[in-house]
């Protein structure tokens, strides 16, 4: 990808392993951050963290983003705990940098020990094949638990993306990561004071939304095909696409407009929500309203995953988490309910009782504390096989509809799904002045 001059160096003459600069890449300023593994394989001395910390505040008060390319073996031994401080000031200036700047990671090669965090506060990271990440490595595991691993096995890529969501997406090469951040960079505002540039609109895929949903309740489609079919044509950015991929997330446009969409998968477990589910759910919602990008949810879903194993790993709190995103979210929300809406899930998902704008749902919609069948279960479990049968199909047909909802207000508008994409685009029209509400508190408490 072409650079365009000129560049801005900080701090040129000062030694170290990270290089810091501001670029012009189009017509936008980027405060790039580098580190270079052919300098003591890129191990940050007490320098390089304030030469980070440096970068990081100032992209802060000029308003722009933030993009680090990283390789490091970890803090230089031989600086001692003055190399720790150093990393601290930099963890300190790129955490009072998150929600004002976008910060996107690039990771080149090894991110060991207390600099790997830095993935964690990124708004969005891609790795090279071959990177790894982690705090404690192998040596450090083969010690404390007497299994061998590789450095792969701990924290390659595979693992990243598929199983710690640390990573949202990999690129071959150094050229390809530059992209991806830069790709992924055009969707966003500079900072959490201006909104995203608004592009020429491009008309959907033609695709039939009226025959998306299958006739069989329990058949399983791709959520993927509804969004191609409401949002501009390949515009639609899919994040973390390889972790817990029951939960779809990702930017798209919306007649030019840069959308946030969060929708239930129904092809992978049925679309329930898990925990990383509602971690994945709730850092989106949290990133689109640092940056003033407006947010549709699609609900297709039967509740939560239930289990033993999950609710004694904090299924609740976790839950609580993604309730809690949503209610403290203040950019234009719309949520769509084409099919299932059942119990706390449907809460979660950006119901109208936790705040959203506007509520549309399809005909299709089943808004209800249960499906039939387990409400029959509890209601009618005495009763014979057959009468719960009769109940069963009652139940579907009084209340696993849209409509008990909509005529107690919890959905301003049963629509036809051909007209959805027009809908929308109107509601978000209507919603471009919203106005932000400002708490009267330092944070709220978020259960993390």
């Amino acid at each position: 990808m072409a650079r365009t001059n000129p560049h801005l160096e900080l701090r040129a003459s000062s030694t170290g392993s990270t290089r810091s600069e501001f670029r012009s890449v189009g017509d936008r300023r980027i405060m790039w951050i580098s580190s270079r593994a052919s300098t003591r394989r890129g191990a940050l001395s007490e320098r390089d963290g304030e030469r980070i910390a440096h970068a990081a505040s100032t992209a802060a008060s000029s308003g722009v983003p933030i993009v680090c390319e990283l390789s490091t073996s970890g803090a230089k031994i031989q600086d001692g705990v003055a190399a720790l401080h150093g990393w601290g000031i930099a963890a300190r200036a790129l955490a009072h940098c998150s929600g004002q700047v976008p910060i996107l990671l690039g990771l080149t090669g090894p991110a060991v020990s207390g600099p790997a965090l830095l993935l964690g506060i990124a708004d969005y990271v891609v790795m090279a094949p071959d990177a790894f990440a982690f705090l404690s490595g192998p040596q450090s595991v083969a010690e404390f638990t007497g299994i061998s691993v590789t450095n792969q096995d701990l924290g390659g890529a595979s693992v990243l993306l598929n199983r710690s969501g640390v990573a949202f997406d990999v690129a071959s090469d150094r050229r390809g990561i530059e992209e991806s951040i830069l790709s992924f960079l055009s969707y966003l505002p500079d900072s959490t004071n201006e909104l995203p540039v608004r592009i020429e609109p491009v008309d959907p895929i033609d695709i039939d939304l009226d025959s998306v949903i299958p006739e069989q309740p329990t058949a399983a489609y791709d959520v993927r095909d509804l969004v191609k079919g409401i949002m501009d044509a390949d515009s639609f950015y899919e994040l973390r696409s390889s972790w817990a991929n029951q939960l779809v997330t990702g930017l798209a446009r919306l007649e030019g407009r840069t959308i946030g969409v969060i929708a239930n998968q129904p092809k992978i477990m049925a679309g329930t929500l898990d925990i990383p589910a509602a971690q994945k759910g709730a850092r989106f919602v949290r990133f689109c309203d640092s940056f003033n990008i407006p947010i549709v949810t699609l609900v297709d879903t039967p509740g939560f995953l239930p289990g033993k194993d999950v609710e004694w790993r904090g299924m609740i709190r976790h839950g609580a988490e993604l309730a809690f995103s949503y209610a403290a979210c203040n950019v234009p929300r719309i949520c769509l309910i084409t099919r299932k809406a059942y119990g706390g899930a449907y809460i979660v998902m950006d119901s109208k009782g936790i705040g959203n704008d506007i509520t549309f749902a399809w005909p299709s919609a089943e808004i209800a504390v249960m499906g039939a069948q387990g409400a029959v279960e509890i209601i009618y479990r005495r009763a014979p096989a057959e009468e719960r049968l009769r109940h069963q199909q009652k139940y579907e047909d009084e209340y696993l509809t849209p409509w008990i909802a909509a005529e107690r207000g919890f959905v301003d508008n049963v629509i036809e799904p051909s007209k959805t994409r027009a809908h929308l685009v109107r509601a978000f029209d209507l919603l471009a002045t919203k106005k932000e509400r400002l708490r009267n508190a330092k944070h709220a408490n978020s259960p993390l």
